[in-house]
């Protein structure tokens, strides 16, 4: 499944073995392993519970700063209500490789809601 737009990217390709899920922003993409793409799904999905529970007692252009940390990942959105982006920080438990990342407006949305659809897909 891969799903290429002009300034992200987003696969899954289990013939690649322990390595099947990549992701791609401009010229950066990182690839990870199934636990480690649902612990980022999961922890996405909490983040963007988070927007949705104040999203509604914020004003337009009233800026926010969201944090969640769940090791492996810490991740802190920012932006307003309707516009924002994601940095994401990876710590790898087994001390084998650490990385970041940073989706920019309006790519941390549209990839939050396909990785959001590419893991629900597979259920």
């Amino acid at each position: 499944m891969v799903k290429d737009q002009k300034r992200w990217r987003l696969l899954r390709d289990f013939t690649k073995g322990k390595f099947c899920f990549l992701i791609g922003v401009d010229n950066f993409s990182i690839e990870l392993q199934k636990s480690e793409f649902y612990s980022l799904y999961l922890l996405l999905i909490k983040i963007n519970k988070q927007l949705l529970d104040i999203k509604n007692q914020l004003m337009d252009e009233e800026s926010i700063t969201l944090k969640l940390e769940q090791l492996p990942w810490h991740i802190e959105l920012e932006g307003e209500k309707n516009e924002w982006s994601l940095r994401l920080v990876f710590e790898s438990q087994d001390q084998t490789r650490s990385f970041e990342m940073y989706w920019p407006i309006p790519i941390a949305q549209n990839l939050f809601y396909e990785i959001k659809n590419m893991w629900e897909s597979m259920d």
